[in-house]
């Protein structure tokens, strides 16, 4: 499957979406890229035109947008996340991880082997694990009811004709929400820690439901309590960055 491609396809096409709900200016920091890139492709007009554009920008703006549903928007600044796409999820769990090693005697030494710095074969397994965070994550306040996941899966479909990742993704959209589920495909320490952050970004922290689940699952992806305070704490340092 080439779930790297979906994935950076995605993380690139939201900031608009994001922004626009906001109240923000729409062109402020999309130029830029980033998960500031976290969702800059698509037009100015906000969701509508996110999902009637046309372009493959606009149709992951879509298919993000569908997975957002009715959250909040985050506030990201201009030089929020401007790494661009999937590589800035490794940027910062590379940031949150160093910090997390320099300030724990126990924690496992060496430089953190994330995304951003792997071969092409283990970023598709580090993609594969994100995507199916963020899907888990979309699902924490059970807003993704039987209509809205026939749209997501409508949007994914234009995003891509590959179809053995088309049908993993109908697969997780429709499963039960299960942490230790979406926790077991983390197979490195890093590879958690860049899961537990696409789930911050995704979700709504304020929301009982969603805040609960981010809680159980950095249990079930075995965080250590430093590491998960180190990787919200760099996160909040991304997203206010401007």
């Amino acid at each position: 499957m080439n779930t790297r491609g979906l994935l950076d396809q995605l993380l690139k096409s939201g900031q608009d979406l994001l922004q626009n709900k906001a109240g923000q200016n729409p062109g402020k920091g999309s130029a830029a890229g980033g998960l500031g890139g976290l969702l800059s492709g698509g037009a100015a007009g906000g969701l509508g035109s996110l999902l009637s554009g046309a372009g493959g920008g606009a149709l992951a703006g879509g298919a993000m947008g569908l997975l957002l549903g009715n959250k909040s928007a985050r506030k990201l600044g201009g030089k929020a996340l401007t790494y661009g796409g999937l590589a800035a999820l490794g940027v910062i769990a590379y940031k949150a991880y160093g910090n997390w090693q320099a300030q724990q005697a126990q924690a496992p030494q060496g430089e953190p082997q994330t995304l951003d710095r792997l071969p092409a074969p283990q970023v598709e397994v580090h993609s594969q694990g994100i995507l199916k965070a963020l899907v888990a994550a979309a699902k924490a306040d059970g807003h993704v009811d039987a209509r809205e996941r026939q749209l997501i899966e409508g949007e994914l479909a234009k995003l891509t004709n590959d179809a053995e990742l088309q049908r993993w993704l109908e697969a997780e959209l429709n499963k039960p929400l299960d942490p230790a589920d979406v926790a077991r495909a983390a197979t490195s320490p890093e590879m958690a820690a860049e899961m537990y952050i696409a789930s911050v970004l995704m979700v709504d922290e304020e929301h009982f439901m969603e805040r609960a689940y981010l809680e159980e699952l950095a249990r079930q992806l075995k965080l250590d309590p430093a590491l998960k305070s180190e990787l919200e704490a760099q996160v909040r340092v991304e997203l206010n960055a401007g």
